[in-house]
């Protein structure tokens, strides 16, 4: 069976919690529930994943090398930092879909640069968790 890997980064185990002025009050199983039920009847399972450090996400890439079609990521603030994750992306060849629930751009300055934007196959923000749904759409419809 195919499978798609969702990974979140640091602090969204507090969607739902945290600043739902930005963020809404989905929670991240709001998030995975949305997105298998897209993929329901589809043949492609997902599996879904969440840390808050740096080194776990970056190990869980690597291992999407083998076996996955695709990559749904949300890095969190990694994604304005975190050269490491940047390479580990380019050091495999599943695509991979960047995500963020707010529109990075529209906020502080320091959110508008995407370190990995440049390794992923695509970037979808301030869309709010509808953006984890178009990412999938993309996978599904873009499959092997």
């Amino acid at each position: 069976m195919k499978k798609i890997l969702l990974l979140n980064g640091p602090n969204l185990n507090r969607l739902g919690k945290r600043e739902p002025s930005i963020y809404g009050h989905e929670t991240l199983e709001d998030v995975i529930n949305s997105v298998e039920t897209l993929l329901e009847g589809s043949g492609i399972s997902l599996i879904a994943k969440q840390s808050n450090h740096e080194g776990m996400l970056i190990d869980w890439i690597h291992e999407a090398n083998d076996g996955y079609m695709g990559i749904i990521f949300n890095p969190g603030a990694y994604t304005h930092t975190s050269i490491a994750i940047r390479d580990a992306i380019s050091s495999i060849d599943v695509p991979v879909i960047e995500v963020h629930i707010s529109n990075v751009h529209a906020r502080e300055p320091f959110r508008h640069h995407s370190m990995l934007a440049p390794v992923c196959k695509g970037q979808i923000v301030g869309l709010g968790i509808e953006g984890y749904i178009l990412a999938a759409t993309y996978l599904l419809n873009n499959r092997n």
